[in-house]
């Protein structure tokens, strides 16, 4: 305990008391700096600089998207409505076809029964039967001469 009653000692704590003193006049000081240095930065004017974003491409790339699906989706509907009206077409065309057919073999069909009964007409209407025609025609040829 002789180290605090000691007067150098007492020499050296009013150096530390000085010093400390200093210390801590000098940190004041740089605390008052410090805070009015902030004070100028918040309260200056900023002008914020225009970030220059590049994002044309993107803008570009949604519109070539979206014109390609609407042209996709319009090309697939005209696409769509030309292969049914083709389809409607095509079984008019097969239903013509099939009822010319249908008249085709009706008046085939009628041709034919008129072509037979015109047949037994002209059997029945004949005075000899057509085997015994050479016959009587040579008979004829006699009679008129």
């Amino acid at each position: 305990m002789d180290k605090f009653n000691d007067p150098a000692n007492g020499q050296e704590q009013r150096a530390m008391e000085i010093s400390d003193k200093e210390l801590e006049t000098a940190l004041q000081d740089f605390k008052n700096s410090i805070h009015a240095w902030s004070d100028a930065a918040y309260h200056r004017p900023r002008t914020l600089a225009a970030e220059v974003r590049h994002r044309s491409w993107r803008v570009a790339l949604g519109w070539a998207l979206g014109c390609f699906l609407v042209a996709g989706t319009v090309s697939g509907g005209i696409f769509e409505r030309n292969h049914r009206l083709e389809l409607a077409r095509t079984a008019a065309a097969q239903r013509s076809a099939d009822l010319q057919r249908q008249l085709h073999d009706q008046q085939a069909a009628k041709q034919t029964d008129e072509g037979l009964l015109a047949d037994v007409d002209t059997d029945v209407s004949r005075e000899v039967p057509s085997a015994l025609e050479p016959l009587a025609q040579m008979m004829n040829d006699d009679e008129t001469k």
